[in-house]
Formats: structure tokens, C-alpha cells, sequence
């Protein structure tokens, strides 16, 4: 583990609640399916995929993390139990101000953020402008550049794995990116090769593959639709060097889906830096380390 010291930072309240599921109406009239439980410090789960839904942490960590904190289950328009918005805007901007209502409709004045994957850009993006009710940010895993996550890990190693010659067609960049990672999926899928970019074991797949199940009528039209909007494409990596609040940036080293070495170019001030022999997915196969990780985080800080 390599750690970075922290500043201090103080925590105005705990927030209690029974469990319970919500539906937010927000100010365009989209449907939120928000899952509120647990004691402690509000937290608000942001998923990644992107459209991959809360529910799954939930099943895997929602017992550890319910006794830490008020937990807030959020499935992101177009996503999972949520609805989508009759204009079809899924802007990072429509997103950030999604969280803002659902923030104030829980009526919370400050919370915490964890983000998974693609959810370290919505964190970012969101900490950027809202950082006055920012307590502080869990990224596990989390890219904060989709194409350099790309170009870096996904690429070069989806290639290994599939025996792809060199020059690496994934790097031609007269092709769209989401063409050229689209194919790489398909390939992947096609040779029952997909689990070796995110799990350490075949079985971890299955058992994610298996939450699904418990859910009927699942919104896909987030994760078919982000690919329209540039703003999720940027890089959020020199934001980081911006944000004061505390933050554990958690990093597997077999993840491929983000990249071993993503964590170097992250510049977050007050920030505990975890390295973890673990792929994508800790919350399925390494959950004592990642418990390990945010209780050492709790306890660095006086929240």
C-alpha cells in the first residue's frame, strides 16, 4: 500500500435512516429509482458500466457498508430501475444536476461520493462543480480518462489475450474509438474471453451476471446512448490536482479495464493512494481489502 498524507476535514453530521426505496421525480420529469439504506455518513453510490446499476453492490457490499454509512443506491437515468428522459438528454451536466436533486430532495447538506469505474468521471465531474457539499470521494478503480484507459490497458491487453498481431488495429485512430472497442467486446465475447479484462476467475463473471436476474424490464438507453456525448470523454485527470477534499483512490493491479498504471497521472491533494493485488472488481473477489481500504480512510480523517 503507498499512501500520501492527508489534510484534515470536518463532518457537520450523521445521517440515520430505516431502509428504503425512493422514486425522484427530477426537474425534467425523469424517473430515479434511489435505494436508501444503512447509518452513518450519507454516501451516494455513483455506478459505472456506463448503465451497470447500483443493485449489484448492494448484494456484494451493502452489509459492510451499510454499518459505515447512509447508504444511497442510485440507478442513473436511463439505467437499471430508473427511467429515461423524454428529451433523451444525458449530458455529464444533466447528470451532475440529477445528483444535486436527488441530494437535496434526501434533504442531506453534505455527503460523500463512491464511485466504480466510469463512475470516477461523474464523481469528478460532480466535485467540480458542487465541491461546497463535498465530504469526500472512495474511487475504486475508477478512470478518470476513458481514451488514455483505452489506449493504455484496454487495447494492448484485450489484444493479448485475443493473440491479435502487432500493429495493434485497436491503435488506429482513423477508426472511431467505440468502433474499435466495440469489436474488441465482440471479439472477447465471441471467445468466451471477456472475463480476463475485469475478474481474476471465470466464476466472479457469473455471479455478477447472476444479479441481473433479480431485476425485471432492465433501462439500458444510458449505456446506448453516452457514446453521443463528448463531455464524458474528456480528461478529468488535471481536475484532480483541484479537488482538496479527501480522497481514497483504490487501484488494482491486474485491472485492465482502467489500466495498472491509470493511478500515476492522478493528482488529488489530499489524497490515500491503495495499491491492491485485485482486478476490476474487488467488491466480488477481494472484499477484505477493499473493507480494509475505507476503514483505513475513516480513520485517517475526523469525519
Amino acid at each position: 500500500m503507498k499512501t500520501i498524507l492527508l489534510a484534515s476535514f470536518c463532518f457537520l453530521f450523521t445521517f440515520h435512516s430505516i431502509a428504503q426505496d425512493k422514486r425522484i421525480i427530477t426537474s425534467d420529469g425523469t424517473e430515479l429509482h434511489v435505494t436508501v439504506k444503512g447509518n452513518g455518513l450519507p454516501l451516494l453510490y455513483l455506478h459505472g458500466g456506463p448503465g451497470s446499476g447500483s443493485y449489484w453492490l448492494e448484494v456484494f457490499m451493502g452489509e459492510y457498508l451499510e454499518k459505515h454509512f447512509n447508504m444511497i443506491y442510485l440507478d442513473q437515468r436511463g439505467v437499471g430501475r430508473s427511467g429515461s428522459p423524454e428529451d433523451g438528454n444525458f449530458s455529464l451536466e444533466r447528470m451532475v444536476q440529477d445528483f444535486e436533486e436527488v441530494r437535496e430532495s434526501l434533504g442531506i447538506q453534505k455527503w460523500f461520493t463512491m464511485g466504480h469505474s466510469f463512475g470516477g468521471i461523474l464523481q469528478t465531474g460532480y466535485s467540480e462543480r458542487h465541491p461546497d457539499v463535498m465530504l469526500g470521494m472512495i474511487m475504486v478503480n475508477t478512470s478518470l480518462d476513458m481514451q488514455d484507459s483505452f489506449r493504455r490497458s484496454w487495447c494492448p491487453k484485450a489484444s493479448e489475450f485475443l493473440g491479435l498481431p502487432e500493429p495493434l488495429q485497436c491503435l488506429d485512430e482513423s477508426t472511431p474509438l467505440f468502433d474499435r472497442w466495440g469489436e474488441l467486446i465482440g471479439m472477447l465475447n465471441e471467445n468466451d474471453l471477456m472475463w480476463k479484462m475485469g475478474y481474476m476467475h471465470p466464476e466472479s463473471i457469473r455471479k455478477m451476471n447472476r444479479t441481473y436476474q433479480d431485476i425485471e424490464n432492465w433501462n439500458p438507453d444510458f449505456s446506448e446512448s453516452f457514446i453521443e456525448y463528448d463531455d464524458y470523454m474528456a480528461d478529468f485527470r488535471h481536475a484532480s490536482a483541484t479537488l482538496h477534499m479527501p480522497v481514497l483512490f483504490y487501484y488494482g493491479t491486474y485491472d485492465w479495464m482502467i489500466g495498472p498504471k491509470h493511478y500515476r497521472s492522478i493528482q488529488f491533494p489530499n489524497m490515500l493512494l491503495w495499491e491492491a493485488n485485485t482486478s476490476h472488481m474487488p467488491f466480488i473477489e477481494n472484499r477484505e481489502d477493499i473493507k480494509k481500504a475505507i476503514d483505513t480512510f475513516l480513520e485517517a480523517f475526523p469525519f
